[in-house]
């Protein structure tokens, strides 16, 4: 099967599992967090250990939420994500797993349950009392005024409704995103540097399985060696192209 190009490879498949990094996003004004010129080169990410434990780890970590919720707040979709769009239209997808917290998957099109956000989303605000979920803009407002962690109603810390390191992975969104990695036939890790575990795995159960892995990425990633297929550059030029090949 090697030498075959991308657009042969999606030609081919018709269970194809999509599994998406930041790279996917930058083009939409998310920021990156672990490429080149990532987020995290520049913040140290808060601890949920930490957030649990002290009062200022709590405002660091809604200070660095605070610095990029406008980038989220109006980010759109782009050509990266409408074509994983098109070939969900096309009958082609099977799923997207995703690392990222931006809603963006879901704002192209996709429906819920072809969706996995392994990393949990921005777009709800979670009390870690209670597990009630708000809007998150009046509370951003909040913590803009008091530069304190907000709180809710029952007096549980709010916190975005993402993974933080040091929290445990959402036991059922990785028993999906593995469960569909199973039936794929077709495995494509896009804008991932595929680092971080265990969402990591995910593709690599794929592949184990017998489907063709191809890695679409700016920058290496811990996976190249295993790609029957490796591209690099802007899965937002590259892709597109090969979907409407099809």
């Amino acid at each position: 099967m090697p030498g075959k190009s991308l657009q042969g490879y999606l030609k081919e498949s018709e269970k194809i599992l999509v599994f998406t990094g930041a790279g996917i996003s930058t083009g939409s004004g998310i920021p990156d967090f672990r490429g080149p010129d990532g987020l995290w080169k520049k913040m140290e990410p808060v601890l949920y250990q930490d957030f649990l434990a002290s009062g200022d780890s709590r405002a660091a970590h809604w200070d660095y939420k605070l610095k990029v919720y406008e980038a989220f707040k109006s980010a759109r979709p782009n050509a990266a994500h409408k074509a994983v769009y098109e070939l969900d239209r096309k009958g082609k997808l099977l799923a997207v797993v995703t690392q990222n917290i931006d809603g963006l998957h879901e704002d192209a099109g996709h429906r819920r349950e072809k969706i996995v956000e392994l990393h949990g989303t921005n777009r709800h605000i979670e009390c870690l009392g209670c597990d009630r979920t708000y809007e998150p803009g009046p509370i951003f407002e909040r913590f803009r005024e008091t530069r304190k962690c907000p709180v809710c109603d029952c007096g549980g810390f709010l916190k975005t409704a993402t993974v933080m390191f040091g929290e445990p992975m959402p036991e059922v969104e990785m028993r999906r995103a593995v469960d569909f990695a199973s039936q794929a036939d077709l495995v494509m890790a896009i804008g991932s540097t595929l680092q971080v575990e265990p969402a990591a795995s995910v593709p690599l159960v794929a592949a184990r399985n017998g489907a063709p892995y191809v890695i679409i990425n700016r920058g290496p990633t811990a996976h190249d060696s295993l790609a029957i297929l490796r591209l690099e550059g802007d899965a937002a030029e590259l892709l597109p192209e090969a979907v409407k090949k099809l």
